[in-house]
């Protein structure tokens, strides 16, 4: 993991020509996790409930708290806790331990809630650039619905279709830990290439104000999300719904609606929630190695 997102960087010049490996990758992951999961656990119960509370709540104090010091800042920091959870966030899940079904009800709620809520709110707090009602919302389902549902859905279908087959994935989750690393190493490069291409010397203080407050808000919301997530017995599955952000949507809402720099925020965002799901990984895989030779 380590090596994936030095690598990125190192290779970010070149990420063009694989970015559009990313939505298949990402497919790919999702539908091996899904495989692990009945529809009976995708109700939603209060722990959505609240931990989406939690969320707007804690979106809203940062942008208030920001908003004196710098507005440019505060719709960029805002927008990394105001973005809905990533469609590969259940991916990470699994590979901690964690309850998949709730970061993938979690993520479809808070999906839909963006998709509902973000154009208004947006519009409100955002650089005056107008974008219909309708057009917005659409645009939205039309980035987080292919690769949150189809998944799914081949899975189901699987399932019913080829039970055995079905059986196969689901015992073998390990590969969508490859495959996440591979995708890892494109999405940090295209970061990495992102801020070079935006930067200019007199926006310099105000890219490194965005990249220490998504840093911040990072840390915050897996030290909350974890907290939360510990009172319903999946410290996981809490930290995993709140800081893992679906930061492709999350650029394009703040080159939207928000002044363009402001996506150097979530852009840099992408390289912290990396670095801290490569720990959490390195550290319980050697928890579990270490708990596998002592017995």
């Amino acid at each position: 993991m380590p090596i994936a997102l030095i690598g990125g960087a190192v290779f970010s010049r070149w990420m063009g020509y694989l970015s559009f490996l990313s939505p298949y990758l990402i497919f790919l992951m999702l539908f091996i996790t899904y495989c692990r999961l009945s529809l009976k656990q995708l109700k939603p119960e209060k722990f959505e409930v609240k931990l989406l509370l939690i969320q707007l709540a804690l979106s809203a104090g940062v942008y208030f708290a920001l908003f004196a010091f710098d507005h440019v800042t505060a719709e960029g920091v805002f927008i990394c806790v105001f973005a809905p959870t990533a469609t590969a966030a259940p991916v990470v899940t699994s590979m901690l331990g964690g309850r998949i079904h709730k970061v993938v009800s979690y993520s479809l709620i808070s999906n839909l809630m963006v998709a509902a809520a973000g154009p208004p709110v947006l519009a409100l707090i955002g650089d005056g650039k107008e974008i219909s009602f309708l057009t917005s919302f659409l645009l939205i389902l039309r980035e987080v619905v292919p690769l949150l549902l189809a998944p799914m859905l081949c899975a189901i279908l699987l399932q019913y279709l080829a039970p055995k087959l079905h059986d196969k994935v689901a015992n073998h989750q390990e590969l969508s830990f490859g495959i996440w690393v591979v995708s890892l190493f494109i999405i940090v490069g295209g970061c990495v290439s992102f801020a070079i291409n935006t930067w200019e010397p007199d926006k310099t203080l105000t890219m490194i104000y965005l990249t220490v407050g998504a840093g911040a808000v990072c840390l915050i919301q897996y030290k909350i999300g974890r907290r939360f997530g510990k009172r319903y017995g999946d410290a996981v599955s809490g930290a995993q719904s709140l800081m893992q952000k679906n930061t492709v949507l999350a650029v394009w809402l703040a080159m939207t609606y928000m002044n363009p720099l402001a996506s150097i925020g979530p852009a840099a965002y992408i390289l912290f929630q990396n670095i801290v799901n490569s720990w959490q990984i390195a550290r319980h895989d050697s928890m579990k190695n270490f708990e596998m030779k002592a017995r």
